[in-house]
């Protein structure tokens, strides 16, 4: 199932891991084993904030991919069911009408 995870990263902690360069090598870690067919990073709420869509294969994978995040940046994470327009139109292919 193609997942929309936010990704809103704790200030201090992220100004910590840039200063000793480790930022940027837990995101490629994270994007190696995510694998998101987009990710986008910008500033939401003033708070440094990724936005990455993946295809979820089982939710049992959760753990392994939010841990990074809570541990590392003590981030707020959320989750959403995201769909693409072949899948928005494929569904209201299924509507009666």
């Amino acid at each position: 199932m193609r997942m929309l995870l936010k990704a809103s990263m704790n200030t201090e902690k992220a100004n910590e891991l840039i200063r000793n360069g480790t930022l940027g090598k837990l995101i490629e870690e994270s994007m190696e084993q995510i694998k998101p067919e987009a990710a986008y990073f910008t500033a939401e709420g003033g708070r440094r904030t990724a936005f990455l869509f993946f295809d979820l294969k089982d939710p049992s994978d959760l753990p392994v991919i939010s841990e990074p995040f809570f541990l590392e940046l003590c981030a707020d994470l959320t989750y959403t069911p995201a769909m693409n327009r072949e899948d928005v139109q494929k569904g209201l292919s299924r509507l009666g009408r």
